[in-house]
């Protein structure tokens, strides 16, 4: 779950302060917002979420998935991604996806992901993706993006490592129905990519690649797998001859990522590199909460955290008895909770930092809080 915490809350009259507090009774033990997220889900001030609006392949295991993000969506620069919770199996899992356009004038947002062998989430959203699809967003973030003056650049992308890019190289060079335009913002920019891809008909985007080669606005070198063998890194310098010129950017697996690091740092080249990681939660029925201060408490998988915390003696944040929602949601670093309201587990791999309700969250395996 992920929640926008004010910082500060106006004093709430004591009239609206009782009419809270009888309609919390009433809809016990759900609050009234829950009611309202059955119908304007996306809403300002609701937990951030998206309506999938479209489902477009891409190969025969990518789709980009089109969506309409809830009304607090702050928006992104492109090359960030967003990190996307999905309910599959009753559980909802957590992953990090570059978006593959720059804002947008309908106000969506277009993610593009590959199916992976085994992975839940991929393969979900590729194969059974629907419109209309509510599905969990936190704001967008990352460091990958476009240097604000123009210069000369070098992409090294691999897989579904071109999905930030193509997000840049969609808002530097646009498409109209005349074909694709330079842009003013697009001055000062001279931009190679080099795009490696296990074979032709499974590279992602390369339509778009060589659209814009052909109309000059950058230089395409693809290289694919069953034709040209595994890319290796020291022959750059040949596929690109003024690459000590350039500021590399390189997406992709951990394999050639930590090759062009090793290569750029050898030669002591600018480099910046995306790369998202995989990660498994294992989830049970209560478990080891551990907090930010270095203190530990085992909490059963049927008593809300807040509570589990409070008669061990933390400190807790919280507002709920005073009838002030949210001021009890801290960030799980990692690990699951359970929802007690619905039933729905929460996952975040270490490092997430997904915001939950401490309040109506247990323990669904050992977690980090960070308090």
């Amino acid at each position: 779950m992920t929640t926008d915490v004010p910082a500060t809350r106006p004093p709430r009259s004591p009239l609206r302060h009782r009419v809270t507090r009888l309609a919390e009774k009433v809809t016990t033990p759900l609050l009234p917002a829950d009611y309202l997220d059955l119908f304007h889900p996306l809403r300002s001030g609701a937990d951030l979420r998206g309506r999938i609006e479209e489902v477009v392949p891409e190969t025969a295991d990518a789709a980009t998935i089109v969506i309409r993000p809830g009304a607090d969506w702050a928006g992104h620069v492109p090359g960030q991604y967003v990190r996307i919770g999905v309910d599959v199996d009753g559980v909802r899992q957590w992953r990090a996806y570059s978006l593959t356009h720059g804002p947008r004038a309908d106000g969506r947002i277009s993610i593009t992901v590959k199916a992976v062998p085994g992975g839940k989430v991929s393969n979900h959203l590729v194969r059974w993706a629907q419109s209309g699809t509510l599905v969990h967003l936190e704001q967008a973030a990352g460091e990958f993006v476009l240097p604000a003056k123009g210069t000369k650049l070098l992409f090294v992308t691999a897989g579904s490592g071109i999905t930030p890019v193509i997000g840049m190289l969609r808002n530097l060079f646009p498409v109209a129905d005349d074909g694709v335009v330079r842009m003013p913002r697009s001055a000062g920019y001279d931009i190679t990519v080099v795009h490696v891809a296990p074979s032709e008909p499974a590279s992602i985007f390369l339509s778009n690649l060589r659209d814009l080669d052909r109309a000059g606005l950058v230089r395409l070198v693809a290289r694919y797998d069953d034709v040209h063998g595994v890319l290796d890194v020291s022959d750059l310098g040949d596929l690109v001859p003024d690459l000590e010129e350039r500021t590399t950017f390189a997406c992709g697996p951990a394999g050639l990522l930590d090759a062009v690091q090793a290569h750029h740092e050898e030669r002591g080249l600018p480099l910046l590199t995306e790369q998202f990681r995989v990660a498994t939660v294992v989830t049970g029925e209560g478990g080891t909460v551990r907090f930010r201060n270095g203190t530990s408490i085992e909490a059963d998988g049927g008593t809300p955290i807040l509570t589990a915390a409070e008669d061990a003696g933390l400190l807790m944040p919280s507002g709920c008895r005073m009838g002030i929602c949210y001021g009890c949601v801290l960030p799980m670093r990692s690990g699951a909770v359970r929802d007690l309201r619905t039933g729905d587990l929460t996952t975040a791999a270490p490092g997430d930092d997904v915001k939950i309700q401490t309040c109506v969250s247990a323990a669904a395996g050992a977690c980090d809080i960070d308090h």
